[in-house]
């Protein structure tokens, strides 16, 4: 992997705060259009879905769209309505993956399936899932409905690829950035590709933006797999070590048995087998991904991969949503939560 190396301003933590501002106005707009769509005159619809809407996410993927569409001078509305389509489709399937995961915690709150049980939270992601398609279709372009609609099946195969994935110590790593690229990339680029089709940019733009969000996802989901074995679970708000209970094969795992001795490599057996799940296995396995530098060399992939979010802008003109842009892909990177 080849990028230009763009040195990371180290004077404050990155954050989300410049594209939040730039974009405050509309995702205000947008958070009318989730707010009116998720209301059903059954009620448990939007008790189930407000409780996830509402919290505390960052709205990463729907301010993408938005702050794409500022970086193109757009200046129409169509972007509000397919923001909170894709905020819909990103919700979907986080009630989903709670389901297939059996999770307790999402952003430190007790998850819907625990609160509401499976069926009510597999039925309501439909319905989220349906509610997006009706506003891609009120929108009225073919060209965006293909993209949001593709992305809405990759990212199911990535999910499903990960399933059959799950336990399979024989994984490798291709395999894994292709899952990653799927169940979480696809959203990101599919989100930044849109608003090039709604400004009527050009395929360049929409190409260079695509490619933009596609790293910016990779990126940003092998910190999310390297801080499940770095960080804590109030700063995580989920629980820690989720992923090695669940015998999923990430990044860190992979180099780890791959660099492991012969009794690592046995550990690693028992482990993603579910035999040894308990919390003292959970600190020899981090000891053993720390000791080989496992963590270090993921987080150096995601680096790579947010260096070539930021490569995708170099055609762009300079300003302040090119500026919120490339600080979202230091984020990617530099965040802890």
């Amino acid at each position: 992997m080849t990028a230009t190396i763009h040195p990371f301003n180290p004077s404050r933590a990155p954050s989300l705060d410049p594209m939040l501002s730039l974009v405050a106005t509309d995702l205000h707009a947008v958070n009318a259009v989730i707010l009116d769509r998720m209301q059903s005159e059954v009620p448990l619809i939007p008790e189930l879905a407000g409780h996830l809407i509402a919290g505390g996410g960052k709205r990463m993927r729907p301010m993408l769209t938005l702050a794409c569409a500022r970086l193109l001078d757009y200046p129409g509305t169509r972007h509000h309505k397919l923001a909170a389509a894709v905020e819909f489709i990103h919700t979907a399937t986080l009630l989903h993956d709670d389901v297939v995961d059996g999770s307790g915690l999402r952003r430190g709150r007790r998850t819907a399936n625990i609160i509401w049980g499976n069926p009510a939270s597999v039925l309501v992601g439909d319905f989220l899932f349906s509610r997006s398609f009706e506003l891609m279709v009120e929108d009225g372009s073919l060209k965006v409905l293909r993209i949001l609609s593709h992305a809405s099946a990759v990212i199911a195969e990535g999910e499903v690829e990960q399933l059959t994935a799950q336990r399979r110590l024989d994984t490798t790593e291709e395999t894994y950035l292709h899952i990653i690229g799927a169940k979480t990339a696809a959203l990101f680029a599919a989100a930044c590709r849109i608003a090039p089709v709604v400004a009527e940019a050009g395929e360049e733009a929409e190409l260079a933006l695509e490619a933009y969000g596609r790293n910016l996802g990779v990126a940003f989901q092998l910190v999310d797999d390297a801080i499940d074995y770095a960080s804590d679970e109030a700063t995580m708000g989920k629980g820690r070590g989720d992923d090695f209970r669940d015998g999923k094969m990430t990044l860190p795992v992979i180099l780890a048995y791959a660099r492991g001795s012969d009794d690592d490599r046995e550990f690693w057996r028992a482990a993603i087998g579910g035999d040894r799940t308990s919390d003292a296995d959970l600190a020899h396995a981090i000891q053993l991904i720390r000791g080989c530098n496992a963590l270090a060399d993921t987080a150096e992939r995601a680096r790579q991969y947010a260096r070539r979010a930021i490569d995708s802008l170099a055609t762009f003109p300079s300003g302040k949503a090119k500026a919120a842009l490339v600080e979202a892909a230091e984020f990617a990177v530099a965040r802890a939560y």
